[in-house]
């Protein structure tokens, strides 16, 4: 493919979860109208209408949002957090000014995402990367892994070739029937049965927040990193924003959504039926009630979140056979590491010397002086506290063992990003279970996006969402 180690590595340093039309007239929020026979569940908040109403705010669901206004749609987003953005968050540094980029880091070079940022007003810029020179240590002990340097990926263009058999996976997860074969092996089956072991550490840094990828289906590996992603780093065509604020575009978003955007609210209780879609809301100022004409599901579709929804049998025998890993980013005021260099996870005994998981993926320069970031990955969920008990203990190796003399001054954010990378087993794909997953779409007016329902990769979603939008607006 023509690419060299180094360029791959610095095209991906710190690129973190999910890489992620110009000209469209600008929609307006229709008014909140009140119920003038409220039942018994009315009569307890504020009853708004629209043509739509979106559970999740982050990339899928602001997308979503804004795409309908586009097409002269009334829409509610109905957030848990404070913000939109999802997985798009930033540091601001009290200290310096500055700001780091803790998520979402880059998105493919493409005129949706250039539109899509020019709208707002977002300056985009090539991405370069913050990794300097990287110290290969094993973080289970704090030493160097002698003699270790990554493998120039040269199967990368096999790769390649592999990914061209499979054309539908750029688009979604609309498998054929029966499923190739090669999509169902353990990744790390898949990697020995084509030659491509030179690709297995470039794969699995890409694929942060993918855990144990060489037990992971192959199915994901190849949706994540994707013939888009091999062209991207072929070609150096990843963009990020000029002023390093990945969140200015979600902060702009939520300007123009007004009071559609529903912040700090959770949806406790849906409705589904023939007159509509009924939802009844917490927010700060108190309940409220969304009759609307369609509903769209953005958050991760694990069963536990649909407590209050109506789900019927066929969504509840589907989302309770996922399964979810766990992703961390922080950022880290650090000291005692070498101006320029960043450290690597790396296994002295493991396959491919990839990090024992759970555990920290790498630590990088921010370009904010004494900041860095961190990447987590694990299989399971885990607690908050044990994520900032296990980042402190593993750097504190580093000390113990002499290799750099590393100071923790503090964590200054810690962010979850899971559940992450929702998957089913093998014999779930081999089934049919992606066929009937997405033959949910429109079924009790409710349609479904998000990384569960494609990959993580803000780009790819959008595209995903730009399929979908004419379903949803018909």
């Amino acid at each position: 493919m023509g690419v060299t180690r180094k360029e791959a590595i610095r095209l991906l340093g710190g690129a973190g979860v999910g890489l992620a039309a110009g000209g469209l007239a600008t929609g307006q929020p229709a008014t909140a109208a009140p119920s003038a026979d409220a039942g018994p569940t009315e009569a307890a908040g504020r009853v708004i209408r629209r043509d739509v109403c979106v559970l999740g705010g982050g990339s899928s669901g602001t997308y979503t949002a804004i795409r309908l206004r586009d097409l002269g749609l009334s829409v509610a987003v109905v957030e848990r957090a404070n913000r939109l953005g999802g997985h798009t968050e930033t540091y601001h540094d009290p200290v310096t000014g500055g700001t780091i980029d803790i998520g979402v880091i880059v998105w493919h070079d493409i005129p949706l995402v250039r539109d899509y940022f020019a709208r707002f007003g977002v300056p985009l810029t090539r991405f370069g990367g913050f990794r300097g020179q990287s110290a290969y240590l094993d973080l289970r002990t704090g030493r160097p892994v002698e003699g270790y340097t990554p493998p120039v990926p040269t199967a990368l263009g096999t790769y390649a070739g592999l990914l061209q058999q499979y054309p539908y996976l750029l688009n979604g997860i609309d498998l054929p029937d029966p499923v190739p074969t090669d999509l169902l092996l353990p990744f790390g089956e898949f990697v020995t049965k084509h030659g491509l072991e030179s690709i297995v550490p470039l794969v699995f840094q890409f694929g942060q927040g993918l855990g144990d990828m060489l037990r992971l289906p192959t199915l994901y590996v190849l949706l994540n990193f994707n013939l888009d992603v091999v062209n991207g780093i072929a070609t150096g065509a990843f963009v990020s924003t000029s002023n390093r604020n990945n969140s200015e575009l979600y902060e702009k978003a939520t300007a123009f959504l007004g009071a559609d955007a529903l912040l700090g609210s959770q949806a406790v209780a849906v409705q589904r039926g023939p007159a509509g879609v009924h939802v009844r809301v917490t927010t700060p100022t108190g309940v409220q009630i969304i009759h609307a004409d369609k509903l769209v599901v953005t958050f991760p579709p694990l069963l536990s979140a649909f407590t209050g929804f109506d789900l019927d049998n066929a969504e509840r025998a589907l989302f309770a056979q996922f399964r979810a890993k766990a992703y961390w980013t922080a950022v880290a005021r650090l000291h005692g590491l070498p101006d320029g260099v960043d450290i690597a996870n790396t296994g002295a005994d493991t396959p491919y010397h990839l990090p024992a998981l759970p555990g920290i993926y790498g630590v990088s320069p921010t370009g904010v002086p004494d900041l860095y970031n961190v990447k987590y990955g694990s299989d399971q969920q885990l607690t908050a506290a044990h994520v900032r008990a296990d980042i402190t203990a593993e750097l504190r190796r580093v000390a113990t063992a002499g290799t750099f003399p590393l100071e923790l001054e503090r964590l200054e954010v810690l962010k979850s990003h899971s559940p992450f990378e929702l998957n089913v087993s093998d014999a779930a794909i081999a089934g049919g279970f992606y066929r009937r997953l997405y033959g949910l779409q429109g079924r009790n007016r409710t349609y479904y996006n998000g990384g569960s329902f494609f990959t993580h990769d803000s780009t790819a979603l959008w595209k995903f969402t730009e399929r979908l939008l004419p379903s949803i607006a018909g």
